[in-house]
């Protein structure tokens, strides 16, 4: 006999997954809110320059980013208080473009490596895995970066876009975001690919020290 109770609880744990799914989604699609979108009353201030500036009504970060002809950006909605940045947010996105498209341009034949995360994942396993993904962007590979959530991990995906955030951030001298967060099943996704100016750099040096151990086999013959 088919038993009621297992069947309304079966629906009503798939029900609230999707909308788990739509959270995600909605979190990840979002760019980031600018000027008079921010709407929290106080905020964690960075300057254009990457100083920490501290606390900061967000009424009072604004001004101090008008007053400089820049942009304040809510870079970090999740943290407490959310973090916001100054910046020149138009060019902040031509530059992101342009790099996305240099990395398409340059990468053809890349292999795709993936790196697979927790949510609460802890200061040294985080380390330990940044390491192995700066390895693979230093081999000139893609890395599809991937949040793996499990049971009640699943009502704070904000958790998991906050790690990607941070890894994005860590990794910004030598990498570009290919695709942005995205959320599939139970997984969030991220693509991040190696910049082709710090691919050409390692060439570079590799080709330099080629012809430095060469000069030095003609010098000994």
């Amino acid at each position: 006999m088919r038993n009621p109770y297992a069947s309304k609880a079966t629906g009503f744990s798939l029900k609230r997954l999707g909308a788990q799914e739509r959270k995600v989604s909605a979190i990840a699609a979002q760019e980031p809110r600018l000027n008079e979108q921010i709407s929290v009353r106080e905020c964690r201030l960075i300057g254009f320059d990457g100083t920490q500036m501290g606390i900061y009504a967000t009424s009072e970060a604004q001004r101090i980013a008008d007053d400089e002809g820049l942009d304040l950006v809510e870079i970090a909605p999740m943290a407490e208080p959310p973090v916001c940045r100054i910046m020149d947010y138009g060019k902040f996105k031509y530059d992101q473009a342009i790099k996305a498209k240099q990395a398409r341009k340059n990468q053809s034949k890349v292999e795709t490596k993936e790196m697979k995360f927790r949510p609460k994942i802890d200061v040294g396993d985080y380390t330990t895995k940044k390491k192995h993904v700066l390895r693979f962007l230093d081999a000139g590979n893609k890395v599809k970066i991937t949040i793996m959530f499990r049971g009640r991990e699943m009502a704070h995906p904000e958790q998991g876009l906050t790690i990607l955030e941070r890894l994005a951030d860590d990794l910004k001298d030598v990498a570009v975001i290919e695709s942005q967060p995205k959320m599939e099943g139970r997984n969030m996704h991220m693509l991040i690919a190696p910049l082709p100016s710090a691919v050409a750099a390692k060439k570079k040096k590799e080709n330099d020290k080629k012809k430095e151990v060469e000069g030095k086999d003609d010098g000994n013959a």
